[in-house]
């Protein structure tokens, strides 16, 4: 568009040289341009003078004619249609333009200018006589601006809409990859872990084609969820029965064990033995005792299994506290017992039986697993309307890797905890006893170790707090 409206303005340049007879006739310099007749052979003679109104020619159009260099005669054309000359300063620019270099742009006073140098053609009176013309470019100027404007305009609007359709597409085509991202996201937030776990969610038939790449995908994921579900069925059945046949075992081992424990201190209280064979006999008793205990525990934990539990009422925690922390100092009274209460009584509803046994195996636990003349400290207090305990002592602390196994049932670490005073082995149920009590009950365990020091943190709801958030 510069190229055709600045050609438009050099071939009106040519043409008003044509008709002031500074070009005779000769061939335009653009061909596209049609030649006009000759002038009248006396150059400078078809200028305009000062003054005259010259309705019909174009306004803004100059004209200066130099003979040997210096300006002869010059107008301009202003709005009104009227002639004036140029100044001083604008006739020196214009005596620089060279006639052989042809039209170019020349800024001057009175605005932008398109020029064009012709001398005057053999022949005529004064063959030293150079006619420069100019036409302003404020139209062509304007019309390119707003060219500019319109393109930039468009060319924005185009992205913009290009942006927009192309988004609603992406969507549209990824809208698939999102049913499978909430699926997988949903199924990542299933407990997984441990017990009867359903997998109810399904990518949609929609994505899950077999014609597409996401399709393939969203096949391939109802395939795994199948498969998991299908596992943790059968993982769930193979603990189902493992825990009834351990429940069972415990059943049947109960009534042989009371019957060795009751023939053993018959014989121990009645007969006279041998000093050896007595001690026999009490260590026969000291293990028939220690495997009722431990039948005693599967029971528990198949009963807590089963849902079978006591009735809950209101507990006073603070005296169930100070009554467990009575009975640890009276079986351990080497250790040093610190408890710290609250002013006023806690009360929660719970099985009053089960958080003494929470109670019991974890003061019983901090004083096995500690040197002689450890310190235990136990705590009671109420946050962020928990009731919760704490039990810490000055052990050797858990070891990092066992941290994960803690509270899972038949495990021990007993060389994590040194300093064991009990004299019999450990069963590797208590914590997990713990757990399941303090589930069961709506509470959490936590416990924290380091070198030298270990706490367990036990909390409860109290009474007209929600604390499923």
């Amino acid at each position: 568009m510069n190229q055709y409206l600045t050609g438009v303005l050099d071939a009106s340049l040519e043409r008003s040289a044509d008709r002031a007879g500074f070009r005779g006739g000769a061939a335009p310099r653009d061909s596209s341009v049609p030649a006009q007749d000759g002038g009248s052979g006396n150059p400078g003679t078809s200028l305009p003078r000062e003054g005259q109104n010259l309705v019909g020619l174009r306004p803004g159009s100059l004209n200066a004619v130099f003979i040997d260099g210096e300006p002869s005669r010059s107008t301009l054309v202003l709005d009104d249609g009227v002639a004036r000359q140029l100044e001083e300063n604008d006739l020196t620019l214009l005596a620089g333009v060279d006639p052989d270099r042809g039209p170019q742009d020349l800024a001057l006073s009175i605005g932008s200018y398109r020029v064009d140098a012709f001398p005057a053609p053999p022949g005529t009176e004064d063959g030293n006589a150079v006619r420069v013309g100019g036409l302003a470019t404020d139209q062509r100027d304007s019309t390119l601006a707003s060219l500019d404007l319109t393109m930039a305009v468009l060319s924005l609007a185009g992205l913009l809409v290009t942006g927009v359709a192309g988004t609603v597409i992406i969507r549209r085509s990824l809208r698939p990859l999102d049913q499978l991202a909430a699926v997988a996201t949903s199924v990542s937030k299933l407990p997984l872990a441990s017990g009867e776990v359903q997998v109810p969610d399904r990518v949609p038939p929609a994505a899950a084609q077999p014609g597409s790449e996401v399709g393939t995908v969203g096949l391939a994921l109802n395939g795994m969820i199948d498969h998991i579900t299908n596992a943790l069925r059968a993982r769930q059945a193979s603990e189902t029965k493992v825990r009834q046949f351990v429940a069972d075992a415990s059943h049947e081992l109960r009534t042989p064990l009371t019957s060795i424990r009751g023939y053993t201190e018959l014989v121990l209280l009645s007969e006279r033995v041998s000093p050896s064979g007595r001690s026999a006999l009490e260590r026969v008793d000291n293990e028939a005792k220690r495997l009722s205990a431990l039948v005693e525990n599967l029971l528990l934990l198949a009963r807590l299994d089963e849902g079978r539990r006591g009735k809950l009422s209101d507990v006073d925690l603070t005296e169930l506290v100070v009554e467990a922390t009575r009975d640890a100092q009276v079986s351990a009274p080497e250790d040093h017992w610190i408890l710290t209460l609250p002013d006023e009584p806690v009360v929660v509803a719970a099985v009053e039986s089960e958080l003494r046994q929470v109670l019991t195996n974890l003061l019983s636990n901090a004083h096995k697993h500690t040197a002689p003349g450890a310190r235990v400290e136990v705590g009671l207090r109420t946050a962020g309307g928990e009731a919760v305990v704490t039990v810490t002592d000055n052990g050797q602390g858990i070891a990092p890797e066992f941290m994960n196994a803690l509270f899972a049932r038949f495990s021990k670490a007993d060389s994590a905890r040194s300093g064991t005073t009990s004299g019999s082995p450990s069963s590797g149920l208590g914590l997990a006893i713990v757990q399941a009590l303090v589930a069961a009950n709506g509470g959490t365990i936590d416990v924290r170790s380091e070198p030298g020091w270990t706490r367990f943190t036990v909390a409860f709801p109290l009474p007209g707090m929600d604390t499923s958030g």
